[in-house]
């Protein structure tokens, strides 16, 4: 069964001023989807056909093609799902487990946002959930934590911070991307994804 690119639940525009409307068009409908494409093609024919994306990415010893293009396709799946247009709150229940974490929400960010700048080149930033625990980690290129059998760790939050998803706005202002990424960011879902992680 092949990967489908999934429709946004919202419009191109819909995170301006944080996200631009033509930044989202591009990396929805030609990065999201070249990546999608190039993994269909990587598997067909193959025993990964009947696999779920996270199944695949667990794998040792992938083939670069499918790593790097299996990486981008639950990556992009991932971003598009935590960004919401509506400002939501971190919930009482969420914002005690990130404090129990990390000291406070803000500690939190602030280690996110040092993941997220101090990556060099391409890559990702992730809150990931190990086994319960809340931990942040970044990965190179279109890597995620779930390719790393060693940490069990799941990603329920991700920011992509290869040039293609900033630069027509920010240029090489990466930190205020980083900054501006928190006003879009849907905690409810970023919550449920964590709850279900355990």
């Amino acid at each position: 069964m092949a990967f489908k690119l999934p429709k946004l639940n919202y419009a191109y525009d819909a995170l301006e001023p944080y996200i631009d409307s033509r930044t989202m068009e591009i990396h929805h409908s030609k990065h999201h989807a070249g990546y999608t494409n190039n993994l269909n093609k990587a598997i067909e024919g193959t025993e990964l056909e009947t696999k779920t994306i996270e199944e695949i990415l667990m794998l040792p010893d992938l083939p670069g093609n499918i790593r790097n293009n299996g990486g981008g396709y639950f990556n992009h799946c991932l971003f598009w799902d935590i960004l919401s247009p509506n400002k939501t709150d971190i919930s009482k229940e969420f914002g005690s487990i990130i404090t129990e974490n990390f000291g406070s929400i803000s500690k939190m960010k602030e280690e996110f946002k040092t993941a997220a700048a101090s990556r060099f080149g391409s890559g990702w930033a992730w809150l990931c959930s190990n086994k319960g625990k809340l931990e942040i980690c970044s990965t190179p290129n279109q890597d995620n934590p779930l390719m790393d059998s060693q940490k069990n760790c799941i990603p329920v939050l991700g920011l992509d911070v290869w040039e293609h998803a900033y630069y027509l706005l920010y240029q090489n202002r990466r930190p205020d991307y980083i900054e501006a990424f928190w006003e879009v960011v849907n905690w409810s879902t970023v919550e449920s994804r964590y709850k279900a992680s355990i």
